[in-house]
């Protein structure tokens, strides 16, 4: 038997193999939202922005804030509906906007001319100013988390795809168990109504031992069924997420490309004195590229906190970032494209992880593969290995 790090490939289910590279596509999805504002703003300003997985924090709290005001606090249960998800978007995005140029004005701005390691120290000061004044002014004890109710019930429906049903037999067998456990449900239900469950006669015995042997039956029937099934389920919710953020994508693809903004956006990134000199507003077009940064990383976190579930806290964004960041430098840096593909690859690498039973090792794969990208690749899959002088 073939054994890779210590586990035989027969202990592997590969049953659950194509839903996991689904979780790993919709958690990719997210990660290539925050890497592309990681990507934009080196492209332009050659910076990292480590404040940028802060941005990402402070988008699910205002996700939190906004679904609090439309009456889904604790204890609250409004009315949900699809308006509220698209308020809730709309007002993370616009609130990491405005906090991105906001960190743009009064950090970044005043650096430009500084050396890169000034700019970088001031980044990673603006990155823990804003997760330590989180723990100050954010709620975070219990950590608050997005209430469900918020999502409609349509989306929280999940979506099941075969992708390979059981033998005819198997399905067969699993049927004729489903049935006899319901008829001998019922004669017990009979047998109840005249006699104490806790002193049974022994013709209740007998109706009694003969409904656990065919519920074992059943049981047993289910996991034949299930080892022969190869099936997705996915909440439609998350899938309206993986729908959302390739619209987003598209919609910044169109933004870059066909749009006198993002023409100036990329003449500014391969030259920026020389744009300067041809007339663009340098600037602008600076706070422009963090405005649209930000907001997409205010998009990532909405939708994770929102139909992922998770839990909130001052320090919700520094690991996403850390990986968001790494996705950036497999993809390429300064790559939009490349920022996708990292994206996905990371999420993919992910679920990977966690399906081969490492699920407690997940988060230690983006340091792993940043360790890999930078000793064969340094440039990133779609990037340029050009020397830099600095």
């Amino acid at each position: 038997m073939l054994d890779i790090v210590g586990i035989g490939l027969g202990a592997l289910d590969f049953s659950t193999l194509p839903a996991q590279l689904v979780n790993g596509i919709l958690l990719g999805a997210i990660y290539a939202l925050i890497a592309l504002g990681y990507t934009m703003v080196y492209g332009v300003l050659r910076l990292i922005n480590f404040a940028h997985g802060e941005v990402f924090m402070l988008g699910a709290y205002a996700a939190l804030f906004t679904s609090w005001a439309l009456g889904f606090g604790s204890g609250q249960s409004g009315q949900s509906s699809y308006l509220n998800l698209i308020i809730m978007l709309v007002v993370s995005m616009g609130a990491c906007a405005i906090v991105g140029v906001a960190i743009e004005f009064f950090a970044y701005r005043p650096m430009r001319n500084q050396s890169r390691i000034a700019a970088l120290i001031t980044a990673i000061g603006v990155s823990m100013l804003i997760q330590y004044a989180g723990q100050l002014f954010l709620p975070n004890q219990p950590p608050p988390s997005i209430n469900e109710q918020v999502i409609p019930t349509s989306f929280r429906e999940s979506l099941t795809i075969n992708l390979v049903s059981p033998p005819k037999d198997l399905a067969e067998r699993m049927k004729t168990a489903e049935a006899e456990v319901k008829r001998r449900e019922d004669l017990f239900a009979e047998v109840r109504k005249t006699e104490n469950q806790f002193d049974l006669s022994d013709d209740g015995k007998k109706v009694r031992d003969s409904l656990r042997e065919a519920q074992t039956e059943l049981k047993a029937a289910s996991a034949a069924v299930q080892k022969k099934t190869v099936q997705i389920v996915m909440p439609k919710g998350q899938l309206a997420m993986l729908g959302a953020v390739v619209i987003i994508m598209a919609g910044l693809w169109w933004l870059v490309m066909k749009t006198k903004t993002g023409r100036a956006m990329r003449a500014v990134a391969l030259d920026f004195d020389s744009a300067s000199l041809m007339g663009i507003n340098v600037s602008r077009i600076v706070t422009v590229t963090f405005l649209i940064g930000s907001a997409l990383a205010g998009a990532g976190a909405m939708m994770q906190a929102t139909f992922l579930g998770t839990t909130l806290n001052p320090f919700y964004g520094a690991l996403p970032g850390v990986k968001a960041f790494v996705a950036a430098v497999l993809g390429g840096i300064g790559n939009i494209p490349g920022a996708v593909l990292g994206g996905l690859l990371m999420g993919l690498a992910e679920a990977l992880v966690i399906w081969a039973g490492f699920s407690g090792w997940k988060d230690a794969v983006a340091f792993v593969v940043l360790t890999f990208v930078l000793l064969v690749r340094p440039g990133g899959l779609l990037g340029s290995n050009k020397v830099e002088k600095v």
